[in-house]
């Protein structure tokens, strides 16, 4: 396998970062997962320019220009033949000595590594509401693609420890704001609804495009509203997944819904 780092592709398992990163040290960094469909990176646009809106916020500078960020993607995806994958690009501050100011002079590490793999349909998710933690929808970080990933990490285990696959998580208000790595879209009396930015809810990819091709609206949800939902689905950059249960009770008859099936043939219809 290769990846791409500071400029040139290398063999992945030789690839070697600095000890003192702030990426590895300090979760100083941005990421993006990017589906690749028919051998090119799928909704690159939008994927950079999130990854350009965190860098302005956390004041991180990118190496090279878009076009740059293009080539070198479509070079991973070259060097390891996938037709159809994903890709994890990866930015951080690079090394610095200790200390939590960053540095004056920074020099920021690019690593862009990634695997064929099918973007089919994903398995229905069982699903809890996390009691441990809980996103802060107060934060700049809650905006951005940062390397933390902590509360999703935390809210995730705890879901598992619970016997279920993925785990919800309310904001500082007690109200949804996403998953531990999707948003979240509820069917309520036939209109699609999703948490706002506002309430917490990162600025997908995927979540933009099917708002607009749903009808999608933006609106508060408490976990009470999932008893209210027929049907629910949740999205990430890599596809649609139905939501049938939460908290072990049913969302609707607890199977997925004609709206999720929408979701699904709607993900993918273009380049």
């Amino acid at each position: 396998m290769k990846a791409y780092l500071n400029g040139r592709l290398v063999d992945l398992e030789t690839a070697a970062i600095d000890v003192s990163d702030r990426g590895f040290t300090l979760g100083d960094g941005l990421y993006e997962t990017i589906a690749v469909r028919l051998g090119r990176p799928a909704r690159l646009a939008a994927h950079l320019a999130r990854l350009r809106l965190g860098a302005q916020v956390i004041g991180l500078d990118i190496p090279g220009d878009d076009a740059r960020l293009a080539a070198a993607l479509e070079s991973v995806i070259a060097a390891n033949d996938i037709k159809e994958g994903v890709l994890r690009l990866t930015v951080s501050r690079g090394p610095a000595p200790r200390g939590l100011m960053p540095p004056a002079a920074a020099t920021p590490t690019l690593l862009i590594t990634g695997r064929a793999q099918a973007l089919g349909a994903r398995p229905p998710a069982k699903a809890i509401v996390a009691t441990g933690t809980r996103r802060n929808e107060l934060s700049p970080l809650a905006a951005i693609k940062s390397t933390n990933c902590l509360d999703a990490i935390m809210a995730l285990r705890e879901a598992a420890a619970r016997g279920c696959d993925e785990a919800l998580l309310r904001n500082t208000k007690g109200d949804l704001a996403e998953a531990t790595a999707a948003n979240l879209f509820v069917v309520i009396d036939g209109r699609t609804l999703t948490p706002g930015i506002g309430d917490g809810a990162l600025a997908g990819v995927m979540r933009a495009d099917l708002i607009a091709a749903l009808d999608a609206r933006e609106r508060t949800l408490s976990p009470a509203d999932l008893a209210k939902a027929s049907e629910a689905f949740l999205t990430s950059s890599l596809g649609i997944r139905p939501l049938v249960e939460v908290d072990g009770r049913p969302i609707g008859d607890g199977r997925p819904g004609p709206i999720t099936g929408k979701a699904q043939a709607l993900a993918w219809p273009s380049i």
